[in-house]
């Protein structure tokens, strides 16, 4: 398990770095500039803007510069976020994208698990179609037609919730939702598989054989390993969910770092955009060494490679 660790922390570093210079340069190389939206600017202006934020120097100077700054924790300044530097922006941003995420992540496994066992124990039978077809409408049901119909009925039809923003429980609650429900149908659909797999394995008759009530073989030893490909698949999923959904935060008006990436994109703000990736990057290497590590504990026939 130790040089497991020892090799992966070997390997991160030189991933990050990758990632943060192809990122850098394909930001780069892409057309306009943070100035270049703005209204029509003076020539001197202009030269003055670019010399203050680095951007007339060659570009693998501007990239050496940007890494020297990484070391030392600094992800530069905000181009359109005036007097804002990017870690500012981001550690307001990030806790909301969290919560949001976390919580969707809840409802997606909340939903999906009980669903998927629903429908593995009640093989081909009536339950199995059931949650099957409720599994396949959470997956072609997409996010900007969920967000608006769940406004339309619970804040429109019923005035149960508010429509937006954030700042209070009721407030996360359809956003969660929406952005939960479509994880919830894998996770159901994942489970089912899984499930239906370890079920026809000897040592689940062996347990049966024992005497060992279908509850405890379920709870103890299919479940345990039948949620094996939900947990590889939590990996990347849980680190989009956390990050956060740009459509669902639009919709919503959430204030959270999808948000925010979008707009640094279009803007071209360069150092904002810059900061969104190391995040999610870093984000997901993370939930993946966790998921590897806890498919190990689920299942110690795991091989860490």
């Amino acid at each position: 398990m130790s040089s497991y660790l020892l090799r992966r922390a070997a390997t991160t570093v030189p991933l990050l770095l990758a990632i943060v210079v192809i990122s850098f340069l394909f930001m780069r190389m892409a057309p306009g500039g943070p100035f270049d939206l703005d209204q029509e600017l003076d020539p001197v202006v202009r030269a003055n803007l670019e010399a203050h934020y680095g951007l007339d120097q060659p570009l693998l100077t501007q990239l050496g510069l940007y890494l020297r700054g990484l070391l030392a924790g600094d992800l530069g300044p905000s181009f359109k976020y005036t007097g804002y530097g990017v870690r500012e922006i981001l550690a307001q941003a990030a806790p909301v994208s969290f919560v949001l995420g976390a919580t969707a992540l809840f409802i997606a496994l909340l939903l999906g698990i009980p669903l998927g066992t629903l429908a593995a124990l009640h093989h081909n039978q009536r339950g199995d179609r059931l949650a099957s077809a409720v599994a396949l409408v959470g997956i072609c049901v997409p996010n900007f037609v969920l967000g608006p119909l769940l406004v339309l009925v619970f804040v429109f039809q019923f005035g149960w919730l508010p429509v937006g923003g954030w700042g209070s429980p009721a407030q996360v609650i359809l956003p969660a939702f929406t952005l939960g429900a479509i994880r919830a149908a894998y996770v159901a659909r994942l489970t089912r598989t899984g499930m239906l797999d370890v079920l026809g394995q000897d040592f689940v008759r062996t347990a049966r054989a024992k005497g060992l009530r279908e509850r405890s073989v379920v709870l103890r030893h299919v479940l345990r390993i039948g949620l094996l490909p939900v947990l590889q698949y939590l990996g990347p999923a849980s680190a989009s969910i956390l990050v956060g959904s740009v459509v669902v935060e639009r919709i919503f008006s959430v204030p959270g770092l999808g948000s925010f990436f979008i707009n640094a994109a279009l803007n071209r703000d360069y150092t904002l955009a810059m900061g969104s990736v190391l995040i999610y990057s870093m984000l997901l290497i993370a939930l993946n060494l966790l998921v590897d590590l806890l498919s190990r504990v689920l299942d110690p026939r795991v091989k860490l490679q």
